[in-house]
């Protein structure tokens, strides 16, 4: 049975690294990644601008973020089997949920929140590595 590999992207540098990590471990692995953007809300917005309109919807851009990270992974790591997907909610729920539903072996975090204050509120990173039931990797991603 192949192995699931999951990270959580945002579109920040320090989420490219940890994405850059689960790519080099999935394809030393021979594990799918599955690359993941939350999006907290499901608004949809009309915006007219002179003749033009745009449909601006948090679901499809936190698809294309997702897609974009993976574009660039498929690159930098041309064997590893790489996919994207955004789910709603919030993100350490989404990482947890997405790992039970794919029965992922492995989540791949960045350490963002985990030093201070955020370190006191929470970080995604804490909160996954609290309720996931699969291994957590915390990367160092920011110093």
């Amino acid at each position: 049975m192949a192995e699931t590999i999951i990270v959580g992207v945002d579109g920040s540098e320090t989420a490219q690294r940890a994405a850059e990590r689960a790519a080099r471990l999935a394809s030393n692995m021979d594990a799918e990644l599955v690359v993941v953007t939350a999006h907290t809300s499901d608004n949809t917005e009309v915006v007219k601008i002179g003749t033009d309109t745009w449909i601006l919807d948090d679901a499809e851009q936190a698809g294309k973020v997702a897609e974009q990270c993976a574009a660039g992974l498929r690159i930098t790591e041309p064997t590893a089997k790489i996919t994207a997907t955004a789910a709603h909610g919030k993100p350490q729920e989404v990482l947890v949920s997405e790992a039970e539903r794919l029965k992922a072996t492995l989540i791949v975090v960045g350490n963002v929140g985990m030093k201070g204050l955020g370190r006191v509120l929470g970080s995604v990173a804490t909160s996954v590595a609290h309720a996931a039931s699969c291994d957590v990797y915390i990367v160092k991603t920011v110093k």
